[in-house]
């Protein structure tokens, strides 16, 4: 008699590049709630901060440069959490190697960088890259996708968004607000409304009083769309009161919101209060988000198809870089500013 002896299959072992703050917390969400995967290779450009990780993540090691661990034979995907100046070069290097790579946003820092790398992925004939707008994995968006898809809320003529921080660090001018938070809102109106902004307008109040010299801080961006749907972005960087990001969506059979979820809700007696906590920044409103984000990027790599359903691609990266460009020359221009795209490959 003769007997078999099945094999688990080996987990995707994943290089880490950048172990910084958003890098870290990959590094502990594939390490202790990401199955099927562990962290092989990590590399920081502060050595010292990389040299931390194996001491907590037993069988990893540390390389040099990105291009090592890129190249490396124990590394079968790559996560990018490296400065964003970084990223397209990092990119197509994964490209090159044939990895799956996860890389966060952005996919570069201009059109054309970003260009490159949609352009570079085509030549290669294999879809390799994710882009980590992780708000696609929120249960709420995610919800209010599949509202929008399937004609729940009717024709959508409006969708009003907001992004509220709690503070920035000094040195967060105007063109950071776009680049930094408004990217988030431009990937996600990709991602319900499926058509890409044709133009982009800044509206910029009275700066509040939290405000760095020269900040226009609240400031309001609409986008319209190829169809003509208007949407409307309101940035509040410096609130002090904690990170909040909300989005309704306006339709001829429905209006939805989404983000007002505040757990438990107290009614309070001396003046009918009612509240609850806000997160002081973005990390606890979306951590489900990202874990849900990493799972099924390594799930998609496991089962062959590479890019999970709901992930951003190379060309929303680039679909955004574009639009955040017009919003930057928006900035100083009065009216809507064109966004101006390539053809898609």
């Amino acid at each position: 008699m003769t007997s078999t002896q099945s094999t688990a299959p080996a987990d995707l072992r994943v290089g880490v590049i950048g172990v910084g703050q958003m890098g870290a917390d990959h590094v502990t969400r594939i390490s202790t709630r990401t199955k099927g995967a562990r962290v092989s290779v990590v590399t920081d450009y502060l050595r010292d901060k990389a040299e931390e990780v194996p001491g907590q993540v037993p069988g990893c090691r540390v390389v040099d440069s990105p291009e090592e661990l890129i190249a490396a034979e124990d590394v079968d995907a790559v996560l990018i959490a490296s400065p964003g100046r970084f990223h397209k070069d990092q990119t197509i290097a994964c490209i090159e190697h044939g990895k799956p790579v996860l890389c966060e946003k952005p996919l570069a820092m201009n059109p054309e960088d970003a260009y490159a790398v949609v352009q570079a992925e085509q030549a290669s004939g294999k879809a390799l890259v994710s882009l980590g707008f992780m708000r696609r994995f929120d249960a709420g968006y995610a919800d209010l996708k599949d509202a929008i898809t399937s004609g729940e809320l009717g024709q959508i003529s409006i969708v009003n968004c907001k992004h509220r921080n709690a503070h920035t660090l000094p040195g967060f001018v105007d063109s950071m607000m776009v680049y930094d938070s408004a990217v988030h809102e431009i990937d996600a109106i990709h991602y319900f409304l499926e058509e890409p902004i044709s133009a982009v307008q800044a509206v910029l109040p009275t700066p509040g009083p939290r405000a760095d010299e020269g900040q226009h801080d609240p400031m309001l961006l609409l986008f319209r769309t190829a169809s003509g749907i208007i949407v409307t972005d309101e940035l509040y960087v410096n609130t002090a009161s904690g990170y909040e990001v909300r989005t309704e969506v306006v339709g001829s059979a429905g209006i939805a919101t989404i983000g007002q979820d505040s757990g438990r809700v107290t009614t309070h007696l001396d003046g009918g209060r009612w509240g609850g906590s806000i997160p002081e920044d973005f990390r606890p409103r979306f951590v489900d988000a990202y874990d849900r984000e990493v799972q099924a990027w390594v799930s998609a790599i496991a089962d062959g198809t590479m890019i999970a359903e709901r992930s951003a691609t190379a060309w929303d990266g680039y679909l955004a870089a574009a639009a955040c460009e017009a919003a930057e020359q928006a900035l100083t221009t009065t009216g809507f500013v064109e966004v101006t795209t390539a053809e898609r490959p």
